[in-house]
């Protein structure tokens, strides 16, 4: 998983690179560095008020006591999303928005829960957090014996008629 993490943050700055001399080509530079310049400030804007919508969130779950962990994790993406979309690049910038709109949010939090925390928290507490854990006893060998044994000889079968 490190090798791919490495591999992405490598990866996204040559495409970046690659998309804007393209892009540049075909509309021009003046006009690219308008664009990156104005998704910037637009993404700026667009996160500092789903910020606060996503805080308004937070403090209603706590104070009606609820685990405010989906506001938790938005608020997480937030700020990658704000620092994705204030690198300069095209692609950064479509990656920022993505984590920015609530409706392209929640399939990255959905993900982001089912592949990365749970299964963290998981190893992390030995199962306590999903309530998998052996309370008494030892737990059950789900394993097949490789040969069942015998515990009667051959020979005592010829003694007892």
């Amino acid at each position: 998983m490190r090798v791919s993490v490495v591999g992405a943050i490598l990866l996204v700055p040559l495409l970046d690179s690659i998309v804007l001399v393209f892009v540049a080509g075909q509309i021009g530079w003046p006009v690219t560095v308008a664009l990156i310049v104005l998704t910037a400030l637009l993404g700026l804007v667009l996160v500092r008020a789903e910020g606060r919508r996503t805080m308004a969130k937070f403090q209603r779950a706590v104070a009606a006591g609820d685990l405010p962990a989906d506001q938790l994790i938005d608020g997480a993406l937030l700020l990658v999303a704000g620092a994705l979309l204030v690198t300069p690049g095209l692609v950064t910038d479509v990656l920022g928005l993505l984590a920015t709109i609530p409706l392209t949010r929640l399939p990255l939090r959905y993900l982001l829960k089912t592949r990365v925390i749970i299964p963290r928290l998981e190893a992390e507490t030995g199962g306590f957090m999903s309530g998998r854990v052996y309370t008494a006893g030892f737990p059950v060998d789900q394993r097949q014996p490789e040969e069942p044994i015998d515990i009667e000889s051959p020979d005592d079968e010829e003694r007892n008629p």
